[in-house]
Order: C-alpha cells, then structure tokens, then sequence
C-alpha cells in the first residue's frame, strides 16, 4: 500500500531520551522546559521574532480572530481545508468568500475590493500547498481599507517569500504541526506575530487567561501544548532540511516523470524558496482525474482530493458561486509524497495515471517511454537542471 502521505518519524532512541527527562522532572505540560526550548529553536530556525507553540492549527486560528477583536465580516477564500471557514464561524463572525486565482489557487486580490463592505473587518488567507499568497498586493489593499490580515500558513514550514519565512507577514500568522505536516509535533500548530502587545495578549490567552497564580486578564482557552509534543517537534526539527530536499526531489521526479500528462501545476509565487509541502495536479477534467483515482486505489495507492468540496458549497455557509474554485476543486488530486518513497513508487504512480490517460492505446504501445526508473534521486534532479540550461 501507497499512502498519500505518512508521518515522518525520528531515531526512536532520540526521542526516548527526552522522554526519559520528562520522566525525572515530572514536568508534563504548562508551559515546560521542552515547549520553552522548542519555541526557542524554532524561532531561531526560521528567523522569527515572536512564536507561541499551541494544541493545533485550529486553534491558533481561533486565537488569532480572538486576539485582533474581529467581529462582522472577514474576507476568505473557498480554496482551503475546512478549519479555515470553520475558525471564523465558530468565532462569530461571517465569512465572506472570493474566488481564487486559476494559476496559482490562493485567494484573488483583484476581487478582494468588491467584496469589502462597512463590516468586514480582516482577510483571512491561505498560502495553498505551501505557495504564498500575492501578499503585497493583500496588504496594500488591508492598509487602504483599515482591515487586519491573518495567514493560514498550515502548510508552510520551511517556505520563504523574498528571503523571510512566509510566517513573518501578516498582522498574525497561523500553522500547523499535524502529524501530516512537513514538521511535525504529533499534534500541534503556533501564531507568529510582530507585535509584542498581541504576543503579550495571545500567550495569555492560551493559559486561560492567567496573569500569576490567582489573577486573570484576558478571556483565555486551554491553548498550550505538552511536553511530549515538543519532543517530538524538537527531535524532527534536526532532521527537518533532509526532509525538505527529499521532498525537492521526488517533486522534480513527478514533474519529469508525468510531463505529458493532460494536467497543470500551480503556479508557484514568484521570490519563493518552496517547501514542496505537497504535489497536487490539476487535471484538465474531471472524469480523467476520477479515472486515475480509481486505477490508483486498485492498486492500493490513495491520493487525496485536496480540497474538495469547495468550502463556499458548505451546508453551514451562506452558500456562494465560486466558478473557479469550484472548478478546480473537482479536477485536484494530490499525488503520495512523503519522506521514504521510492523511485520505484514513483515509477507505478506515474505510469498508472498515464496509462489511463492512454487507456484508448495498448499497454506496450502507451506514451511511457520517457519514464526511466532511477534509483537515485540525485541523478535526476542533476538532469532536470541541465536540461533547465
């Protein structure tokens, strides 16, 4: 079996270490001397300023709307896991969609304006697969209008947008460390900030409030995360650049490898140093993707249809016409990636999805010969660069 993606895990040696220290000190959770050095070493491994290390990436979300004071309307895409809309409902405020760019599948700038109204408040946009938003532009408009911007940066470890961690724009930024993530922590996300009020204001939050042992000053949730999280987080954060590269490279395989296959990629931003957090294809139709989707799954290879449906077809939603969204929700398809597939994975992957795309030609006949299996990844990444030059 092939699944579409599976959690990277460390020496377990590495992490029985830390655990053992858990053990002597008897120190589980509140804000423990693992979350502190996590927190420490993350910030310093992405160049931030101000973390807080929470449950998930939902709730930091949910911090971060609580944090800013919204209420109203807050502008958001269709285009994105259904935590995102979720956040903003369950914070009492409404979400108000805008279709998405069809080149790079992030939220729109150009339609952004229109929907403005008196009661919108913020914009609430996700860096997709990894891939960041047209973030001057969103922030030209933010300033002209007044309104706070928050970045679901789920899937952005490891990405940079003009040689700053995507995490650093935006007036709060969110992520998640999910066991599905390119970093993980088991369970876990953070809020990155610049301010050091709303730092100040979200770590009391996360506490429930508290302001000393029997004094509270803000309206807090249980937000924190424990110690066992942040030593998973701390032992993977040392393997997190191999992860990356290994990622690089079974991307470029993909990309080689299904280069005549009737689909598109998104269109990545331009001053970006990716994080290859997924690799989704988009499909010139739907039927070719369901076809392949159903080919892959009798072999016992599942993809993801990642996202769909398009959120702003919710039953809970103010149900809105997203014509390119909705579009490009019904032809994704993620394709398996993750940190020990094989060459020879890859191998069935691709030549199962362009045999369906020449299912009218026999098998031996089939448009395959391109697809050379290799077993060293590093011999086709030098030959996608000199084939660039």
């Amino acid at each position: 079996m092939i699944p579409v993606t599976k959690p990277f895990l460390p020496k377990i040696q590495e992490f029985e270490e830390y655990i053992h220290s858990i053990w002597e000190r008897q120190w589980l959770t509140n804000n423990g001397p693992l979350v502190n050095e996590l927190e420490l070493r993350l910030k310093n491994y992405l160049g931030i300023k101000h973390l807080l290390f929470v449950s998930n990436g939902t709730l930091a979300l949910q911090l971060a709307i609580k944090a800013l004071g919204l209420k109203g309307e807050i502008i958001t895409t269709p285009f994105s896991f259904v935590a995102t809309t979720n956040s903003i409902l369950w914070e009492g405020c409404k979400p108000v969609f805008v279709d998405i760019d069809e080149g790079t599948f992030n939220i729109d700038p150009k339609k952004i304006e229109a929907a403005i109204t008196p009661q919108t408040t913020a914009i609430l946009a996700t860096h997709v697969y990894g891939n960041p938003c047209d973030i001057d532009s969103i922030q030209e408009i933010a300033d002209k209008y007044s309104l706070k911007v928050i970045y679901d940066a789920a899937h952005c470890f490891g990405t940079k947008y003009k040689n700053k961690s995507v995490f650093a724009y935006g007036d709060i930024s969110t992520t998640s460390f999910h066991a599905t993530k390119v970093f993980h922590t088991i369970e876990g996300g953070a809020v990155f900030t610049d301010s050091p009020e709303l730092l100040k204001k979200m770590a009391l939050m996360r506490n429930f409030g508290h302001n000393g042992p029997d004094e509270f000053s803000e309206l807090g949730i249980n937000g924190k995360n424990c110690e066992f999280h942040a030593a998973m987080g701390l032992c993977n954060l040392k393997e997190v650049d191999d992860i990356l590269d290994k990622r690089r490279l079974l991307s470029f395989y993909y990309w080689k490898a299904l280069s005549t296959l009737e689909a598109k990629y998104p269109k990545l931003n331009e001053n970006l140093d990716y994080n290859y957090a997924y690799f989704p294809v988009l499909f010139d139709s739907q039927d070719l993707m369901l076809k392949c989707l159903k080919a892959l799954e009798n072999e016992k290879i599942y993809c993801r249809r990642y996202f769909y449906p398009s959120l702003s077809t919710l039953p809970f939603v103010t149900q809105t016409h997203m014509p390119i969204c909705d579009s490009i929700a019904k032809r994704i398809l993620c394709l398996p990636l993750y940190h020990t597939l094989t060459c020879s994975d890859l191998d069935l992957i691709t030549r199962i999805i362009l045999r369906v795309q020449n299912y009218d030609q026999p098998a031996h006949t089939a448009n395959l010969s391109h697809i050379t299996p290799v077993s060293n990844l590093q011999t086709v990444f030098a030959g996608l660069q000199n084939d660039a030059h």
